[in-house]
């Protein structure tokens, strides 16, 4: 039963995303298809180079983040070691869920003669600076757009001619209001409830996860490198919009609201398949950009990140081999 479970979880996203391709392809009209391939063609790929660059900037940053991390254990990696395991992680990621996580400690634990399991929890306190910074990025994003989205629920709630009389919202806030209550009580109860103890255990994660940043001596280069990674994941992303005559007019904050939701996209979906390039496509048709348009950026994205991290981190596999042809690894175990 459980290889079952563990063969969906791998095939149901990935499922989901090639349905999606379908079902949204399927309905572009004739002259969308056109527009859409049209688009592609006479996309500006010299900014879809420079988006690549960032990227790869990206990952040498936090190559560099992860050995900040490492130092406590009393050894610190070379940088070519730490930037070819972090590429090959994330390429392992689009073979198979997850196992990038696996790959990327396992392979520096080989040739650095380091700790696997200590090196797999060295990635905790990454994880937690990552979440943290897209988590301000989306609340910037939410707190600029208030109106817009207050816009939204008003039409979501009266379409089909529904009048909500304020006596109704105030009762359906009360519920939801009772219902987090609730919620939150037996999170934080001795429930022993599966949900509740994935949570409980997720949040305790976090938090050790914090800490350790703030106990770590290096603290500052490692929240300096956490931004410049992050101003770069947003920089490779922007500078696509210029890629595309129309997407070149929109506006900072449709830029950022269409990130979250392409970061969210591929949270939820491994490796964003189909997923990240729609959730990006009907972002910026709120923002006033045409279908085709904004779902031709959304594919420029995805797959010029894609095949970068993909071509480089197949070629970390045998330059990784050969930086290390002749070094002795002094083995220290999995302890």
């Amino acid at each position: 039963m459980k290889k079952i479970l563990s063969v969906l979880k791998i095939v149901l996203p990935l499922a989901f995303g090639v349905f999606l391709i379908w079902y949204v392809f399927k309905d572009l009209t004739p002259t969308e298809k056109d527009e859409l391939f049209t688009a592609l063609k006479q996309a500006d790929y010299f900014w879809i180079g420079i988006s690549m660059l960032f990227g790869i900037l990206s990952h040498m940053s936090r190559a560099i983040r992860w050995k900040y991390t490492i130092k406590p254990l009393g050894k610190t990696p070379g940088f070519w070691n730490s930037f070819f395991t972090v590429m090959i992680g994330y390429a392992a990621n689009y073979a198979l869920p997850r196992l990038g996580e696996v790959t990327r400690p396992g392979l520096l634990a080989k040739y650095e003669g380091l700790s696997f399991n200590k090196l797999f929890g060295t990635i905790v306190a990454e994880r937690v600076a990552d979440m943290v910074i897209l988590a301000l990025i989306m609340g910037g994003v939410l707190l600029v757009e208030l109106d817009m989205l207050k816009d939204l629920l008003y039409d979501f709630v009266n379409s089909g001619e529904q009048q909500f009389s304020s006596g109704k919202i105030i009762i359906l806030s009360s519920v939801l209001l009772i219902g987090a209550a609730l919620f939150f009580f037996f999170l934080f109860s001795k429930s022993q409830n599966p949900l509740f103890v994935k949570i409980r255990t997720l949040l305790r994660g976090i938090l050790e996860g914090l800490q350790s940043i703030l106990k770590m001596k290096d603290k500052l280069y490692f929240i300096l490198h956490t931004l410049f990674i992050w101003i770069m994941y947003v920089g490779m992303y922007y500078i696509c919009f210029f890629s595309l005559e129309e997407t070149s007019s929109v506006p900072l904050v449709g830029i950022l609201a269409s990130f979250v939701m392409g970061s969210l996209a591929i949270v939820f979906v491994q490796g964003g398949l189909g997923v990240f390039p729609i959730a990006v496509m009907e972002t910026l048709i709120l923002y006033g950009i045409s279908k085709t348009s904004a779902l031709a950026l959304g594919w420029i994205i995805w797959s010029s990140q894609t095949v970068m991290i993909i071509i480089v981190g197949v070629l970390s596999i045998p330059l990784l081999r050969l930086i290390n042809k002749n070094k002795v690894v002094e083995n220290t175990g999995n302890s």
